[in-house]
């Protein structure tokens, strides 16, 4: 019997370890979503009014302790709202799991030669200080972005990119989207990045490039147009001062397919 009862409190001691572990899992993982944006300062607000709802209940003030419980009833329904940019970030980042993957492949060379025309035109573009913007669309579409901007639908070239981002042509302003091997669009508006921790240095299209690589996965390429330094951007993340050689590694790298053998195939939506 009591052998019987001790393997019952063993298996829910290991049950309540495994949810605690699941549990606080999710909860880093919800602050290392939420870091550096706006969400943190909301929720040390909402912190600071939970603490002094408990201590006005403890003291017995009603009246403010009532208010307090008010206030809070109401904000439980605007969260959702309020945090809806954090939202949206999370469940996209759910849904890229490869159970969702729906992606075709482009073949070795014509990898290869988009991948070599689209760096050739950024480095001409970064040695004559031409600001350029591009973004590579991956996993997440891109649809509404491809929208706000100009469709091009073109093949990837060198001497494209170099065109469409020299100063004062009706195409320089924005951004230029490139799905497989295609520029689909340019002049694209692009939402700007919400993380506080930005350096000051950083202009409109290091922060517009970081902002699309929160909300999506795509990989953004900028070069700028004050000092001609080339940068990436991924996951909200952001690599600067690369040249030629890093550059074309770095996209070599993260652009191809951990599931295909060939270690050179571009991935595209349809």
């Amino acid at each position: 019997m009591w052998q019987y009862i001790t393997r019952v409190l063993t298996h829910f001691q290991i049950i309540d370890i495994i949810d605690i572990i699941i549990v606080a899992f999710a909860l880093y993982k919800v602050m290392m979503l939420i870091r550096g944006t706006r969400a943190v300062q909301l929720l040390k607000g909402v912190g600071v009014l939970l603490t002094i709802t408990v201590i006005t209940g403890w003291l017995g003030l009603n009246t403010i302790n009532w208010l307090l419980t008010q206030t809070m009833t109401v904000g439980l329904v605007a969260l959702p709202i309020i945090f809806y940019p954090e939202l949206r970030k999370a469940l996209e980042q759910l849904g890229r799991g490869k159970f969702f993957k729906t992606t075709r492949f482009l073949a070795p060379k014509e990898f290869d030669q988009a991948l070599g025309d689209l760096v050739r035109g950024v480095v001409n573009l970064a040695k004559s200080k031409t600001g350029a913007l591009i973004v590579i669309e991956r996993e997440t579409g891109l649809n509404e972005h491809i929208e706000s901007g100009v469709i091009l639908d073109a093949v990837i070239s060198s001497q494209l990119i170099i065109n469409i981002f020299v100063e004062k042509t009706p195409l320089h302003d924005g951004a230029v989207i490139i799905r497989g091997n295609r520029v689909v669009a340019a002049t694209c508006y692009l939402p700007l990045s919400e993380n506080t921790d930005i350096s000051k240095d950083l202009g409109t299209r290091h922060r517009a490039g970081l902002g699309i690589s929160e909300v999506s996965d795509a990989i953004v390429v900028m070069v700028s147009e004050e000092t001609g330094v080339i940068s990436v951007a991924q996951n909200g993340k952001l690599t600067r001062y690369l040249d030629e050689k890093t550059l074309r590694e770095m996209l070599s790298l993260e652009l191809q397919s951990n599931e295909q053998e060939s270690s050179s195939l571009w991935p595209w939506r349809w």
